[in-house]
């Protein structure tokens, strides 16, 4: 097999958008893109989730009951091998809302004042659907009156034309999504079934302590809350006859709000729960371990609902029959707020390669978001000046970052060992540098352009640093807390020992 740089641009350009995989057919799907004839058009549901990796029963977690999502996905496929292009909300759902990479079409930075247009290469995928005829409609979560969250990269109208697929025309297909909240921060408790902390199961990077686990089971509180309201979805299409003839996605926008999972690369940011539901057409109860991105729901659902796939996508219609499979997938995260980074990533079924664009800057680097919300992000700066934390809780707070990292994922799945520098896997390392600079070169990554640097300035002077300075005011906490001090603040809120 050639290398990267051997292929032309088309070949690439190819290769990025169906994952440089050879053509096989999915077991898993039982028909082919175009419907039967007499079938009616599909609808298309999506059930978004903020925040949430494959933190579910179905997906082997014991900690928690899922019930609802646990039968969507014994009558769909649930994938084990879905990735945000981001690991941040409005980077991603550019990518979800366009089918493009989001550092293709100039929406990488999350939170831009002002924002600007639309990439004039890129179309939203409602505008597809309605052309199609289809009703588009966007809730937010189970208030069926008010507007999902879109939050979006650039500046448009409304692009859905209601917000309940129950005001469209009759026999009218619909393309709807509805958002759920439930897993962002802040976390809201589950008074219907309380998880114990002592109990929880915590990743070996964050510091085994009652606040990290208080915080880590209120997380997981919150998914069991969004199981319910999935449920109300489900048997809301069942009350309105749509259940047979509604393809329903269910995900994650990307991973889940822990420090060191949201805005970075590692699985936690980016690896997310994807369930397909397709009566008919999918095998119920199946598992598909094929690599899927985010820009890979778009061209899904078009194709799904019978939609010529429009040219300049880069996602691939995983359902169809005889579609190609990813042999890797590509996810970046840039600014993040006030916070100035470039990472990129790319991941197959065994290693994770990461560049760090700016190796100077600390993994820990300033956010107000985070100083704000995340009690184990002062707990690590409490215990790293304190000298308590292990060896792996250590490497997060490193003052500078490998240029490079490298992961073998089959044997350290929660990226602790980096083999980079490792002599036995120079040529791993290798293969996805030329992965990674073809898809740079050849998805044209508007992150090899700097930005200016006064946007970074305008979002932290004129949003971010007002509403932080607000919100501690009213904690009757001071700006800049020392760890310590916020967290007493946190065990008090928590109600855990304030003994820490």
């Amino acid at each position: 097999m050639p290398g990267l740089r051997d292929w032309n641009r088309r070949e690439v350009l190819t290769a990025c958008a169906a994952g440089a995989g050879l053509l096989a057919v999915d077991p898993r799907i039982t028909s082919a893109l175009h419907l039967a004839d007499g079938a009616s058009t599909p609808n298309i549901l999506w059930i978004i989730a903020e925040d949430l990796s494959p933190d579910l029963s179905c997906y082997g977690n014991p900690d928690l009951s899922t019930p609802n999502i646990d039968r969507l996905a014994a009558e769909g496929v649930r994938y084990t091998g879905a990735f945000a292009t981001a690991p941040v909300c409005s980077a991603c759902r550019s990518a979800l809302l366009t089918g493009m990479y989001q550092t293709s079409i100039g929406a990488h930075q999350h939170r831009t004042a002002p924002k600007g247009t639309l990439d004039s290469n890129a179309r939203l995928l409602t505008d597809r659907f309605r052309e199609a005829g289809y009703f588009t409609c966007n809730a937010a979560g189970d208030d069926w009156s008010r507007a999902g969250k879109t939050d979006l990269n650039f500046t448009l109208d409304d692009p859905f034309d209601g917000t309940d697929w129950r005001q469209r025309e009759s026999g009218q297909p619909f393309f709807a999504q509805v958002n759920f909240n439930e897993t962002h921060r802040a976390f809201v408790r589950d008074p219907e079934r309380p998880i114990d902390p002592d109990l929880v199961q915590i990743p070996p990077f964050y510091p085994d302590h009652p606040i990290t686990r208080r915080d880590w089971a209120d997380y997981l509180e919150c998914a069991q809350v969004l199981d319910r309201k999935v449920g109300a979805v489900l048997r809301r299409l069942d009350e309105d006859g749509l259940a047979e003839s509604t393809v329903v996605f269910f995900f994650g926008d990307h991973g889940r709000a822990h420090v060191r999972d949201k805005q970075f690369l590692y699985d936690g940011g980016i690896h997310i729960p994807l369930i397909v539901r397709w009566p008919g057409r999918v095998d119920p109860g199946s598992v598909s371990d094929s690599l899927v991105s985010g820009v890979d729901l778009a061209a899904a659902s078009l194709a799904a609902a019978g939609i010529t796939m429009p040219p300049g996508l880069h996602g691939r219609p995983f359902l169809e029959a005889g579609s190609r499979e990813r042999v890797f997938i590509v996810s970046a995260r840039d600014r993040c707020d006030e916070t100035y980074d470039r990472i990129r990533c790319v991941r197959d079924h065994d290693f994770k390669y990461i560049r760090n664009y700016f190796p100077n800057l600390s993994y820990m680097q300033a956010n107000l978001y985070k100083l704000r919300e995340y009690p184990v992000w002062s707990l690590l700066q409490m215990l790293h000046a304190e000298g308590r934390l292990t060896p792996d809780q250590e490497k997060f707070m490193a003052a500078t970052r490998p240029a490079e990292e490298l992961y073998d994922l089959r044997a350290d799945p929660d990226e602790l060992v980096d083999l980079a520098g490792s002599a036995e896997h120079r040529e791993v390392l290798e293969e996805m540098r030329q992965r990674l600079d073809s898809w740079v070169e050849n998805t044209g990554d508007w992150g090899e352009n700097p930005e200016d640097p006064r946007v970074a300035a305008r979002v932290y002077l004129d949003r971010h640093r007002p509403f932080h300075l607000g919100v501690m005011r009213d904690r009757g906490l001071p700006p800049h807390p020392n760890p310590t001090e916020f967290l007493r603040w946190w065990a008090q809120k928590l109600g855990v020992d304030p003994i820490i």
